[in-house]
């Protein structure tokens, strides 16, 4: 009897356990996306289907509300360490031994509150803002009533972010003069208000073609098209566009409260803060001096193979730039089919009937957009996918391709969509869709496009025997410059450089304009441990994978390491390394 009754606990434990994990996870899963309209939007096409109805909004920051977040951050914590992971299945541990490392880290992050950034010249919301809304995909009437109810609220939201800057520049933390003009000319240029009253601006070209889909699919009529435009119209001229104002001008009265035009290093508790995000952000949880001895040794390590190959042909130092090496492709589509036949060995299979749009950023946003981007789709919608290009950028032929395959096959929509098609078999845990790890994701986007090189010669090759050299000094430049830069990251946020210092540094590899320097230096400074998120996140992949050549033997094969990897979907990398050794 009393075996029978230690039977009945464990199996009442085990079954608690599980039931109390499922629930914690939806309860987060939803609580994250119904504060913010536009996460929900673009994670759940239909949220109807997943049972959640919710208020469109985009929660403002709340100065009072700090303490309560933290308090409902703890508890948490507390709920999840409730749980005993052992009583989990292996998925549900991998999701739950990834979810108590993430809000750990949130934990700890807490402190450094007033470091966060919101209106980064590069990343900030001012930036990010219009390009998620020209991109909000109309599927229903309710999308478009959604829109527009986001687009109504927008003041109150950047009103938010403009007390939360008041309170960084009390703290001593606020922006520096160089950002914040960036900034304030950029709220002062992508909102556009003449471009509003002439009816050309970007947000009304792209809502017009959204909602004509509507009308050609039979879901609007044209009268009420025209309604909902003219209140796009409206709304944009009455909200948005006096919201920008405005925020231009608290921004403009702040300017001289930051103190510090350098590194995170020379802020108070900075180099703590900076060790804080580069963990956070690329999911390595190695010590700033592995991690600076690691990125030297690859460095020297490109560099000596570049001047072997330049040893062996001198005709390279006489390439001034990548327009003349010769590359057959010439349209994104073609590239981008070339990709997929190309990545078919070693790579697994995804659904083939993917819909991929390839589309220019608006000349509005060639100034503060990437060179090229993906934005990711609804995990109940993954089939239909866009990339942007910037064709300020001037991207073209080997450029072009292996930003492709950065961006596209078998980069960052493969990856996204292998993911959520295995998550949707696999019935996985819809809460792993919003725990980001962007050095999981952008590692491999960099990984896969270090190898788009070689495929790029398999295609050249038999025609231009000279492309094995070309090509390699081109993808050695690339990792010795985004190598430089992770270094140089760590130089200006950790070791406090300073921008003579960097200049410097930047001349010894041929960057002498010294506006250039300086735009280097801003960038580094305005995104901390953004350049580590790429390289850090690629070097980690590239030990991974010989862990994995060591502990599979005969069983590895760059086939079932890309579908492990994949399959694990976005993960810290010591999570993944445990993955690994149990896979052997």
């Amino acid at each position: 009897m009393i075996l029978l009754s230690c039977l009945f606990v464990f199996g009442y434990t085990l079954i608690n356990d599980r039931r109390t994990f499922a629930q914690l996870s939806r309860e987060l899963f939803i609580n994250e996306l119904t504060a913010n309209a536009l996460n929900m939007h673009y994670t759940i096409a239909y949220p109807e289907n997943f049972g959640i109805t919710y208020i469109p909004r985009l929660t403002p920051y709340v100065p009072a509300e700090i303490n309560s977040r933290e308090e409902e951050l703890n508890d948490v914590i507390m709920s999840l360490e409730g749980i005993t992971s052992a009583f989990l299945s292996p998925e549900d541990r991998y999701t739950y031994n990834l979810l108590k490392s993430y809000l750990l880290n949130l934990k700890d992050g807490q402190r450094f509150h007033f470091y966060d950034e919101p209106f980064s010249p590069n990343s900030g919301a001012q930036v990010m803002l219009p390009i998620l809304l020209n991109d909000y995909t109309f599927r229903s009437v309710t999308d478009v009533e959604n829109y527009l109810q986001i687009l109504d609220q927008i003041d109150d939201y950047l009103a938010g972010l403009c007390a939360f800057a008041r309170e960084k520049a009390a703290a001593g933390l606020f922006m520096s003069d160089r950002a914040a003009d960036r900034v304030i000319e950029q709220c002062d240029m992508i909102i556009d208000k003449n471009e509003i009253l002439a009816g050309t601006h970007f947000l009304q070209i792209s809502f017009k073609e959204r909602i004509q889909m509507l009308v050609d699919n039979d879901l609007l009529t044209t009268r009420q098209m025209n309604d909902y435009t003219a209140e796009n119209d409206r709304l944009l001229l009455t909200v948005v566009a006096p919201a920008y104002t405005r925020t231009g001008d608290e921004l403009f009265l702040l300017k001289g409260a930051g103190k510090n035009d350098m590194g995170l290093a020379h802020f108070p508790e900075g180099q703590e803060y900076y060790l804080h995000l580069l963990a956070q952000t690329t999911g390595s949880r190695r010590s700033i001096e592995e991690i600076k001895e690691w990125l030297f040794k690859d460095f020297r390590q490109n560099y000596n193979e570049l001047v072997n190959l330049i040893r062996l042909h001198p005709d390279l130092l006489d390439m001034q730039d990548e327009s003349n090496i010769p590359f057959f492709l010439d349209t994104p589509e073609v590239m981008l089919n070339d990709l997929k036949d190309k990545m078919a060995t070693d790579f697994p299979s995804f659904p083939a009937d993917i819909e991929l749009k390839v589309k220019k950023v608006s000349p509005a946003m060639e100034n503060y957009a990437s060179p090229a981007y993906y934005l990711s789709p609804p995990i109940d919608y993954y089939w239909k996918n866009t990339i942007y290009i910037n064709q300020k950028n001037n991207l073209n032929g080997l450029s072009l391709y292996t930003t492709l395959a950065h961006e596209g096959y078998p980069g960052h929509l493969y990856q996204t969509v292998f993911n959520r098609f295995f998550m949707e078999q696999t019935n996985g845990n819809p809460l792993r869709h919003i725990l980001h790890f962007g050095g999981y994701q952008e590692g491999w986007a960099l990984y896969v496009e270090m190898e788009s090189f070689n495929f790029a010669k398999d295609l050249m090759i038999a025609d231009y025997p000279e492309v094995d050299y070309l090509y390699e000094y081109i993808r050695l430049n690339h990792a010795l410059q985004l190598g430089l830069y992770s270094l140089l990251d760590i130089a200006i946020h950790y070791d406090g450089a300073d921008l003579d210092q960097v200049r410097k540094i930047l001349v010894t590899i041929g960057i002498v304009d010294k506006n250039v320097c300086i735009s280097i230096f801003d960038y580094i400074v305005s995104e901390p441990a953004n350049y580590p998120k790429y390289y850090l996140g690629y070097l980690e992949i590239l030990s991974l994978k010989d862990k994995a050549k060591s502990l599979w033997g005969e069983k590895y094969s760059d086939y079932e390491f890309h579908r492990v990897f994949l399959e694990a979907g976005p993960s810290d990398f010591r999570t993944l390394q445990e993955l690994v050794k149990g896979k052997r």
